[in-house]
């Protein structure tokens, strides 16, 4: 009983500045554009707070491995 479980990883493909929105994107299955406009948003709303969750997203995820990239 080996079940496939979703991991949140940043994108190799679809990638802008570290590929967190488009991971994100990746495991919630919606357009990176609409992630990258709630990041822009919050960052509108409470700027060190969304930039410090952006850095810190970088540091945290890992990337995509390439197996997995290849793959889709």
């Amino acid at each position: 009983m080996s079940e496939e479980y979703k991991r949140l990883h940043r994108s190799n493909r679809d990638r802008m500045i570290g590929g967190v929105c488009g991971g994100m994107a990746e495991y919630f299955a919606i357009d990176p554009t609409i992630i990258r406009l709630i990041f822009v948003g919050a960052a509108f709303l409470n700027p060190p707070g969304a930039v410090l969750a952006y850095i810190v997203m970088m540091i945290v995820v890992p990337v995509t491995p390439l197996s997995v990239s290849s793959e889709r």
